[in-house]
Formats: structure tokens, sequence, C-alpha cells
């Protein structure tokens, strides 16, 4: 399949599974150590991604997918639309995606881990739906998008901005990709201003979320979650983010008793 016609750039596409050459840049996900070099992020993550959702259900008591509508709500996606999904992962945002944009519409799943990208094409294959199978995967780097400028209806980044190198230009790429008058909704931990909520999400992440996954040996793989939301951007700090790169409306939500946030901003 040539993905050309529909989002941008050509790529060719077998098994609905598009791989497109990552750059040395290094780029998310939402439990990033602090690794030297790309290839150790991706080895990383393909350690990951095998317990990556049974991890996210265990850890949240399931509340990721309550949060992860709501983000995909917000960008106002709707039937036959072309959207895209960076840092996708193993496809949460992609298959809501693709529910809103039904069967006529297309999702583009991003990620710069082929490990996170295999299983979802897994879940993709074993699941029952008609219109997921709209839904392509592409191996890529979110500050440098492979797709043709004003092209997406709609995007989403879940668990993704906190750990990219260069978060304005991932915020310029999106923009850049997305028309106008459309809407990204990104979702991840929310740094919050609140001493308590700050004291909450730490001892959660110390006394729950790295025992957790000291259990499927992914203690080290977690342990670094809480200085990377300390050097993650305030909500307000986000929404002044969007508007410098370009964004005409940007306004941040705190959700999830204030532990998890979602920037929503229009083109």
């Amino acid at each position: 399949m040539d993905i050309k016609n529909r989002c941008g750039k050509r790529r060719t596409c077998h098994m609905a599974m598009t791989f497109v050459p990552s750059s040395t840049s290094s780029t998310f996900r939402p439990t990033l150590i602090r690794c030297a070099s790309a290839n150790e992020r991706q080895a990383l993550f393909s350690r990951i991604a095998p317990v990556y959702d049974n991890l996210n259900d265990l850890l949240s008591l399931g509340q990721h997918r309550i949060w992860k509508r709501m983000a995909v709500s917000w960008t106002g996606a709707k039937m036959g639309d072309c959207v895209l999904d960076v840092c996708c992962g193993s496809g949460d945002l992609s298959f809501l995606l693709s529910d809103k944009v039904g069967s006529h519409g297309k999702v583009i799943g991003l990620d710069f881990s082929k490990d996170q990208l295999s299983f979802a094409l897994s879940r993709q294959q074993s699941l029952s739906k008609n219109c997921f199978m709209n839904i392509e995967w592409v191996e890529g780097d979110a500050l440098d998008l492979p797709f043709s400028d004003g092209w997406f209806d709609a995007i989403t980044m879940g668990y993704g901005l906190r750990n990219v190198v260069d978060k304005q230009k991932a915020m310029q790429e999106i923009f850049r990709v997305l028309k106008t008058g459309s809407t990204v909704s990104i979702l991840d931990f929310n740094k919050s201003n609140e001493l308590l909520t700050s004291a909450v999400t730490e001892w959660m992440i110390d006394n729950i979320v790295v025992p957790v996954a000291t259990g499927y040996g992914l203690s080290e793989e977690y342990r670094y979650l809480k200085s990377s939301i300390r050097e993650f951007l305030t909500g307000k700090e986000l929404e002044k983010l969007a508007l410098g790169v370009g964004f005409s409306a940007a306004r941040h939500y705190e959700i999830g008793g204030g532990l998890m946030g979602c920037l929503v901003a229009k083109r």
C-alpha cells in the first residue's frame, strides 16, 4: 500500500505496516530512562513492549483507558478524517481514533520502536472490527515527521512529548502537518504546581510503579519516571509552548485527580 495518496510522502506499506528509517534523534515514550543513544532507547522499548499494556492496566487500575478516550474526544476527529497518532506505542490511541474516523477515514500510528509497532500490528490483526483496517503503522521520528504540510484533520500524542529531546521542534512538526482549524491532543503525566499533588505522584512512583515494574524485570526502565516528570513542563508552560509555535489557541486540562494532563491546541 502506498501512503502518499492519503498522508503525504511516499512510504511502501506491507500488511498495513510501514517502516520509515528513523533518524538518530532520541525520541518518545512515557517511561524513558536517560539513554546515551537512540539505539539504547529502541532496545529499552523492545524490552517493555511485551508487557507494556498489562503494566498500564495494572498501574493505573484501568484508568488510562478513560484518559485516552478523553484525549481522543478533545481532537474532534470525525468520520472520514485522516488522523495521526504520534508516539503511538502499542496503538491504544490509534484504535480509539479508528473508531472515530470509521472505515472511510485513515489513521497513521507513528513510533520509532519496531517492537512496539509489531505489537500494535498483531493487536490490529487479532481484532475483528473492520474499521481497524484503516490503520497503518509507520516507523519514524517525532522530530521529523514524514508527511506533507497541512495533511491531518486531527493528531494525538500519548506520553511522548515529555521525552522528546526537543519539545519545541516536536510541536513545530505537529503544527506543520496539521490542517488549519484542526486540533492536537497531547496526553501525559501532569507536572503540578501543587506540592501535595507532586508529592502523591512521586510517592506512587516510588512505592507502587517501580516495585510493580520490578516484578516484570523492568525496575530500571521505570525508575527514572519521577525525574522525567520533574523536568517536564507545567500546564501553563505547555500552553505557552503551543502558542509560541503558532497554534491559535491552547488549553491544558488536569485529569485523573491532577496526576495526568492533556494539552489541547488548535491550529
